[in-house]
């Protein structure tokens, strides 16, 4: 896999997760500790976007 085809699957993860975080957050019946989960992946996958970007 290219460098290019990993960093464009990691960016639509991040989005993926976006979508799934504003989703959980309009249900307020959600589970907290799941959306803290899913924020803590969205930031992991922007720092290693972020740091694969300046390779």
């Amino acid at each position: 896999m290219s460098m290019g085809s990993h960093l464009q699957e990691l960016r639509k993860k991040h989005q993926h997760l976006s979508e799934a975080v504003e989703e959980a957050l309009r249900h307020p019946a959600y589970d907290d500790l799941e959306i803290a989960e899913m924020k803590k992946q969205k930031l992991r996958l922007k720092e290693e976007i972020a740091r694969l970007s300046q390779v």
